[in-house]
């Protein structure tokens, strides 16, 4: 399997992370460092000592993320019934590194794709934690734009082209055409901005004997339309833990059309996009977007 993902990605040995610990933050510098073999779309991961994480950006895209966490998980954390990854040091560019860096708690547990969960529990506890993170003030918190995740959803994306184009199967495309003009019918988020997530996807949740322990990985927080955070009902669940997870929420039908789309795009982004360099993650793609294609509702 290829590791580059994007064709901006900077390498990041782990000469360079020990190089920038060791400069900026030479109280660490005699902790073991080592890679961690799980990985996202957006950093590299090294455990430094027992109980500390080094998050290194890879890519533009996720260039500002240390200074988010930074930001607003130290003002989220108090209020969220599980761990959060709050900095505890962000690092600057250096020996070549263009971007800042984080260093955070080392947080136990499994992510969800390693363990077998139950999943109307889990579903319960991950309504929870949505519910306890809409419910933070979120006056002054960073509004999401252009087509980043919660915005309102916008004719102009050209939807249907992207459909014509990643999708081959003639009934793929009109249900997939249905679940975006049924997002677009709803119309946008009548409340007022909430807290969001945005990307509770199975490997950013950890658990810890059989209970949700942490919600990782924040780099699309915003403060926006709560239906991205309803997606898991698809990306996570069915049958019954789906019905749990969207009773607990108590959503409405013109957001549930709206959480079916924020399914639907970044499912058509990834199929392609990762089919080469991760072909897992395009996997994970193709499963959200059957589930979504034959969810009953639509």
């Amino acid at each position: 399997m290829a590791t580059q993902m994007h064709a901006d990605e900077v390498a990041v040995p782990m000469t360079l992370v020990r190089t920038l610990v060791d400069r900026q933050h030479p109280e660490w510098a005699g902790l073991p460092l080592r890679p961690v073999a799980e990985f996202g779309t957006d950093h590299k991961l090294f455990k430094l000592g027992d109980d500390l994480l080094v998050r290194m950006p890879v890519y533009a895209g996720s260039a500002d993320q240390a200074a988010s966490d930074a930001a607003w998980l130290p003002r989220l954390a108090p209020h969220l019934p599980v761990d959060v990854p709050v900095p505890v040091a962000v690092g600057e560019p250096d020996a070549g590194y263009p971007y800042q860096w984080s260093v955070v708690r080392w947080l136990p547990g499994l992510a969800l794709d390693q363990v077998d969960a139950d999943l109307v529990h889990l579903a319960e506890e991950l309504a929870g934690f949505v519910i306890a993170l809409r419910q933070v003030d979120p006056r002054g918190g960073p509004a999401p734009t252009g087509t980043a995740r919660g915005v309102p959803l916008d004719p102009a994306w050209e939807v249907e082209r992207r459909i014509d184009t990643e999708l081959s199967d003639p009934a793929e495309r009109d249900l997939a055409r249905r679940v975006w003009s049924t997002a677009l019918e709803a119309g946008p988020w009548a409340g007022g901005p909430r807290w969001i997530h945005g990307d509770l996807l199975e490997g950013n949740l950890l658990l810890r004997d059989g209970r949700l322990s942490a919600v990782i990985d924040w780099g699309v927080l915003g403060v926006a339309d709560p239906a991205p955070d309803v997606a898991p009902a698809w990306t996570l669940f069915e049958g019954t833990s789906r019905e749990r997870y969207r009773a607990l929420l108590d959503v409405d039908d013109a957001t549930w059309a709206r959480a079916r789309a924020w399914v639907l795009l970044p499912a058509l982004s990834g199929l392609n996009y990762y089919a080469t360099s991760v072909p897992a993650f395009a996997q994970r793609s193709r499963r959200h977007l059957d589930a979504v294609l034959s969810d009953p509702t639509l």
